[in-house]
């Protein structure tokens, strides 16, 4: 069982950052699933509502070093990852840190930047590294990325390519809040809440937890489970484009966390169900026929995890 000292303190996390984010549980719980697992998270909502905070409170509940860009397009490669300058005093060449060497990194609505500095992430957040220069520096650990973005359409924004969106862990929406948090976001000030909060846990807390979220146990079946969901993604009729063997091991792995997080060390089939979406939903695309037919993509990913049976498995191992 995960140790009983880091389940309070996750829970003592959870009730921290409802103070700032009101009826919001689920994309709480889902944000640390991909903390511990180890993974980016894209935000995707309006204006508004909340993302933003969001962020801010986790980093100050996790004591996390914390850097934010807003994505405009102005916002060059090298703002990200850094550049040399000549010294004129020294008569060499010195680096200057870009935005990325930090623990967690917003950026802000990516999607209203151009293509050439969305990419100048992708390394970053595959490898935990930058290259400038062709001098590669380690980046700080731990270190994560959580971007915002406006619904494709809105003013200003392009579309990400898929090979950045795969490479983020999870898609979220905050959604509009019901009358009850509304009332409550009212009757509070969330910039002053987030300044009176206090750390939580340490950076080697969370380096701790996501190795107890590596180590959880996971049955020869549930490999199986995974893999067969996935491949529910690839029928050609319904989906264009199904999940990749990077999604494939996001899956596995944000199950594992939130077995973690639910106070087991072991997996079982239902983590995978309330992971899923977050998983699926920003890697595949809907099918022509399927969009014909009047699927939506939340509809046609339902149905294809329901397609997969559900295997029985022991909790004894």
């Amino acid at each position: 069982m995960p140790d009983n000292i880091y389940m309070s303190q996750i829970e003592e996390m959870k009730n921290t950052i409802r103070l700032a984010i009101h009826g919001k549980d689920d994309v709480i719980d889902m944000v640390l699933c991909a903390v511990f697992a180890g993974g980016h998270i894209l935000l995707e909502d309006i204006p508004g509502v909340g993302k933003t905070t969001l962020v801010t409170a986790l980093a100050k509940v996790m004591s996390l070093d914390y850097r934010r860009v807003q994505f405009t397009p102005d916002v060059l490669p090298s703002d990200i990852s850094g550049f040399t300058m000549y010294d004129k005093n020294t008569g060499e060449f010195s680096f200057r840190e870009g935005s990325v060497y930090t623990n967690l990194f917003l950026a802000d609505e990516i999607n209203r930047t151009s293509p050439k500095t969305q990419s100048a992430l992708l390394e970053v957040m595959e490898e935990g590294r930058a290259t400038v220069d062709g001098v590669t520096r380690d980046l700080p650990k731990p270190f994560m990325v959580i971007a915002t973005q406006n619904p494709i359409g809105a003013s200003g924004t392009q579309k990400l390519p898929e090979s950045q969106l795969d490479r983020f862990m999870v898609r979220l929406s905050m959604g509009y809040p019901n009358h009850k948090s509304a009332v409550d976001i009212l009757k509070g000030d969330s910039h002053e809440i987030i300044r009176e909060m206090n750390p939580i846990i340490q950076q080697d807390d969370i380096l701790a937890m996501q190795k107890m979220v590596a180590d959880v146990h996971v049955s020869e079946a549930l490999y199986d489970y995974a893999v067969s969901l996935t491949e529910a993604t690839r029928n050609e009729e319904i989906f264009t484009l199904g999940l990749s063997p990077r999604g494939s091991i996001a899956l596995l792995k944000m199950a594992k966390a939130h077995a973690f997080l639910s106070g087991r060390d072991y997996v079982i089939p239902e983590d995978f169900r309330e992971v899923f979406l977050p998983i699926a939903g920003h890697r595949v695309l809907l099918s022509t026929k399927a969009k014909a037919s009047g699927s939506t993509l939340t509809t046609a990913l339902l149905n294809a995890f329901g397609s997969v049976h559900m295997p029985r498995v022991s909790q004894e191992f």
